[in-house]
């Protein structure tokens, strides 16, 4: 039985399972970086290059550079010697530099529009929450005011004291004043009959 598990042990290293099997990656780590063969650019500076190209073009800083050069090259193909011309007329090469001009104008204009959009898309988002934030809280001080507004309605306040206590100090005189009028006569009567003595007594 030994020898026999000592075979099975020979067949079977204790590694070799192990080293056999694909290793699976990790799921707590990173994967690593692929390797592309196109470069790598950053997106957000080629947007803002984009986007002071743009403005370039836009400006009258621009256009009056363009027409200068413009003014210059035909000037120079036209009276400069034969031998110092190189573009003569009808300026080929100057319609396909303005072309070129023009082809990588346009998708950098547009690039700069889209950057431009986004970012206007984001604000009115931002403004938008903030709006309904602003809505919700003047609701909410809306409430707080119409409830406190309902309890100050329960309040006793300086003037209807104030009325209370006159209609009471009237209704107080007016008993006053009624009590003597009932007892007006009993007086003179008091007076003509003093206590402890009768009418027989005299």
């Amino acid at each position: 039985m030994a020898p026999e598990r000592e075979g099975v042990r020979e067949r079977v290293p204790a590694g070799a399972t192990a080293a056999g099997r694909p290793r699976a990656p990790r799921l707590d780590q990173p994967r690593p970086p692929r390797r592309r063969i196109l470069p790598e650019w950053d997106p957000e500076a080629f947007g803002r290059l984009s986007e002071s190209v743009a403005r370039f073009l836009g400006t009258g800083r621009f256009i009056v550079w363009m027409t200068f050069v413009i003014i210059l090259w035909v000037v120079w193909n036209v009276s400069a010697p034969k031998e110092l011309r190189f573009d003569e007329y009808p300026f080929i090469f100057l319609t396909l530099m303005l072309s070129l001009q023009a082809s990588y104008a346009a998708p950098l204009i547009l690039l700069a529009q889209n950057r431009q959009d986004d970012r206007d898309r984001v604000n009115l988002e931002q403004d938008r929450k903030q709006n309904e934030r602003s809505i919700a809280d003047t609701e909410y001080l809306t409430r707080e005011i119409a409830a406190l507004r309902i309890g100050l309605g329960e309040v006793a306040t300086r003037d209807w004291i104030r009325s209370e206590l006159q209609d009471m100090a009237k209704e107080m005189e007016e008993r006053q004043n009624g009590h003597k009028d009932h007892q007006g006569p009993f007086p003179a009567m008091r007076a003509e009959h003093p206590p402890g003595r009768d009418a027989d007594d005299h």
